[in-house]
C-alpha cells in the first residue's frame, strides 16, 4: 500500500481506497476502477480520488461519497478546478464544490457478437489522423474528447474518398469491461449504417481480447439507444455524469 493509500486508510477507518469503492459492483463507479487498474497509467491523483491526464480526457472518480474524497479531488483538480464525473450514485457536490450540469445516461453491457458487420473503408486510427479526429469531434460532440485520448486504444474510422466520416475507440478500461466511446458520424455519412458498423468493429476488438463491452449512451439521446439495442447490447443501468467546480 503506497503511503498517500495508507494516509486515506487512517482517515477512514482500516479500509484502502480500493476497499472502500469494492462495495458495489465494479460497473457502478467504472472511471474509479479503471485509473486504480488496467489504466492506472493514465492516473493523476492519490488517497481517494484519481483522474485521466488532463491531455487524455476530462473525466475523474472518487472512491465513496465521503468528504475526505471530495477533499482530496479539490487538491488534485486545484483552485476553481473542473472535473467531470460518472457513477450510479447521485451526485450531490459537497461543501466548496458546486455542480455546473448533469446528464443522466444508459449504461449498456454486450455479452454476444454484435450484430453489424465491418464497414467497407474501416481501418484503425493513428496519430496521423488525429487532426481529423478532433475536427469530427468538434463537429459532432459525442462527448469529452482530447488531442490524445487515441492513447486509450482501439481507435477506427471509417473512411468515404479518402475522408473519415465515421469513428470510435475506447475509453474506460476495467478488468473484465472496455467500454467503447467517441461514437460519431459526419454529418454527410448519416443513415448509412456507419454509427452501427463501427461500434460493433470496436466492440469486436474488445470480445478479442477476452473482455465484455460497454457504452454509455445520454437518455435524450433516443435513436442512439435503439441503434445500441439493435446491435445487442442490454441496459444495465443509469448511469450520472455531472461537469462539477472547485468554488
Amino acid at each position: 500500500m503506497s503511503t498517500t493509500d495508507k494516509a486515506a486508510a487512517e482517515r477512514s477507518g482500516t479500509e484502502t481506497p480500493q476497499d472502500l469503492a469494492a462495495t458495489g459492483h465494479p460497473l457502478d463507479n467504472p472511471v474509479w476502477h479503471a485509473l486504480t487498474g488496467p489504466q492506472q497509467r493514465f492516473a493523476d491523483g492519490s488517497g481517494l480520488a484519481r483522474r485521466f491526464r488532463p491531455d487524455v480526457t476530462l473525466f475523474a472518480a472518487i472512491a465513496n461519497d465521503s468528504s475526505d474524497a471530495w477533499a482530496d479531488l479539490a487538491a488534485l483538480v486545484g483552485p476553481r478546478g473542473d472535473a467531470i464525473l460518472a457513477r450510479r450514485a447521485p451526485i450531490v457536490a459537497h461543501e466548496g464544490w458546486r455542480v455546473l450540469g448533469t446528464r443522466p445516461g444508459f449504461q449498456m453491457v454486450l455479452e454476444r457478437e454484435p450484430a453489424a458487420d465491418d464497414a467497407p473503408g474501416t481501418r484503425p486510427l493513428t496519430d496521423d489522423d488525429v487532426p481529423e479526429m478532433v475536427a469530427l469531434v468538434a463537429l459532432t460532440e459525442p462527448g469529452p474528447f482530447r488531442e490524445r485520448t487515441i492513447e486509450l486504444g482501439g481507435y477506427c474510422g471509417i473512411f468515404v474518398d479518402g475522408r473519415l466520416m465515421a469513428m470510435a475507440g475506447r475509453r474506460a478500461d476495467l478488468d473484465d469491461f472496455v467500454e467503447v466511446s467517441a461514437v460519431c458520424t459526419h454529418p454527410d455519412g448519416r443513415r448509412k449504417g456507419y454509427a452501427a458498423a463501427i461500434t460493433s468493429t470496436v466492440a469486436r476488438g474488445i470480445i478479442a481480447d477476452g473482455k465484455t463491452p460497454i457504452l454509455h449512451v445520454a437518455e435524450s439521446n433516443p435513436s442512439a439507444k435503439a441503434m445500441y439495442d439493435g446491435l445487442g447490447f442490454v441496459t444495465r443501468t443509469t448511469l450520472n455524469f455531472a461537469s462539477v467546480r472547485v468554488r
